[in-house]
């Protein structure tokens, strides 16, 4: 069945969230409409968004906030209130309002990232800084608040218009893998290898010494070629995982493998027989297009196909700048939608979305599949050790669970080595599967 929403003006804003939370998440068709004869005379389910009620209506009522049917850019006077047990954003305060907050309001505000295109202070790595989250300032940066309001919705309006069918979702499990660094010791090059044998000489490191040794003597393997027990893990579980290689120069934050290396191109390959390979677009590319459409380039010439996947090295992102180059090299679908220092749901949804060029005012065609987890932010950000690690990964699976999202995580393959600062990581990790798998 349709549902017939009477709207003061139709805006690609207004246009873009109602699909989101009434299409794509509870199945829902819709209209709009601005007359309102028409909405009075509709039979079926309808919804009045606006500023005021209409006293001779019999459908439901949504107080609206300003935001939906503004097209620039703004600072917000964004209020944070009191919903259930939680909190939201854009309270309003006719009580005939079906929610006592703007609920699109809200949910536009949040997974369009409104937030990262007023003024605010970057960190080290020109990142928008989790702290300044309104989700953060909420409390809820560990729940995906536009899941969780979209099944409010669906209830209210089943509630009140029995004959509405709500679309039934399936949780989704989607490994990832950044590869920053095949290896920690080959293919490294002559100068590169010379350079680090010579640093620990002068440390006098003698275990690692050894160990490079062995490595490059190949009496061991190198720490950080897990591949293979990724591919058994793939096989065992049934995963689909995806890949997102680094093929940028050698610089002080990009320390991958040269591309030219055959033994790089040929492990290239052999992931791309058994996973979907991206781009894993360089720190030194950040805002490059030109850049970083050369890495995307020699990328598919190892594959031999078109690459259309992408997530950023450092997890860089600065909307909508690089949203808007991906968009004109022909990446369909990006990975990037997380913080590195927080885990959690930086949209505050669960499940994939168009990205909402608030600039250029329109849905894009590139589709944003939002991480909630990664190795790196337990470790080196939150300093959690093994166990606490793994109760921060339940905790955030349940979360996804409970509205039956997409959970999206985040590895490298040099934690699956298990050794040194990864110690007991590797263990972790196939908990933290048969955890989802359960």
């Amino acid at each position: 069945m349709e549902m017939l929403i009477l709207v003061p003006k139709i805006t690609n804003r207004l246009y873009y969230i109602f699909e989101l939370m009434l299409k794509d998440e509870l199945g829902i068709d819709f209209k709009f409409t601005t007359d309102k004869d028409s909405y009075l005379s509709h039979e079926g389910a309808k919804l009045h968004y606006g500023k005021y009620p209409m006293p001779e209506a019999s459908g439901l009522y949504q107080q609206a906030a300003n935001i939906l049917f503004e097209h620039d850019i703004a600072d917000q006077d964004v209020k944070i209130c009191n919903y259930k047990e939680s909190k939201a954003i854009y309270p309003v305060f006719n009580e005939k309002s079906l929610f006592p907050f703007d609920i699109f309001a809200a949910s536009f505000y949040i997974i369009s990232r409104y937030e990262e295109y007023l003024p605010h202070v970057s960190d080290n790595y020109n990142r928008f800084q989790p702290q300044d989250s309104i989700l953060y300032k909420m409390e809820m940066m560990e729940r995906p608040v536009i899941n969780l309001w979209s099944i409010d919705l669906g209830n209210e309006l089943v509630a009140r218009y029995p004959e509405i069918t709500l679309k039934k979702k399936t949780f989704r499990f989607v490994p990832t893998y950044d590869v920053d660094a095949a290896w920690a010791y080959r293919n490294k090059g002559f100068f590169r290898t010379t350079l680090s044998l010579c640093r620990d000489i002068l440390r006098f490191d003698k275990n690692e010494i050894k160990y490079r040794w062995d490595v490059l003597r190949k009496k061991k393997m190198d720490p950080f070629d897990t591949f293979e027990y990724q591919i058994k893990l793939q096989k065992e579980l049934k995963l689909s995982p995806l890949y997102f290689i680094l093929c940028g120069d050698y610089n002080t934050n990009d320390k991958n493998i040269s591309i030219k290396n055959k033994e790089f191109q040929q492990l290239i390959k052999h992931l791309g027989d058994y996973a979907l390979v991206g781009i894993h677009p360089s720190f030194s590319s950040y805002l490059n297009k030109n850049m970083i459409k050369e890495e995307i380039s020699r990328l598919s010439d190892v594959l031999k196909r078109e690459v259309t996947i992408s997530r950023q090295h450092f997890l860089r992102l600065s909307l909508p700048s690089s949203y808007q180059i991906l968009i004109e090299l022909d990446i369909t679908d990006d990975y990037t939608m997380g913080y590195a220092s927080q885990a959690g749901f930086r949209a505050g949804y669960a499940d994939t979305f168009k990205f909402f060029d608030l600039e250029n005012d329109m849905k894009t065609k590139l589709n944003i599949h939002p991480f909630a987890l990664m190795d790196g932010t337990m470790r080196d950000y939150l300093n959690l050790d093994v166990q606490e690690s793994y109760e921060k990964a339940k905790k955030l699976v349940d979360e996804v669970k409970n509205v039956n999202g997409t959970f999206i995580l985040l590895w490298h393959n040099e934690t699956l080595s298990g050794e040194k600062r990864w110690e007991g990581w590797i263990t972790l990790y196939r908990k933290i599967l048969d955890y989802i798998l359960n």
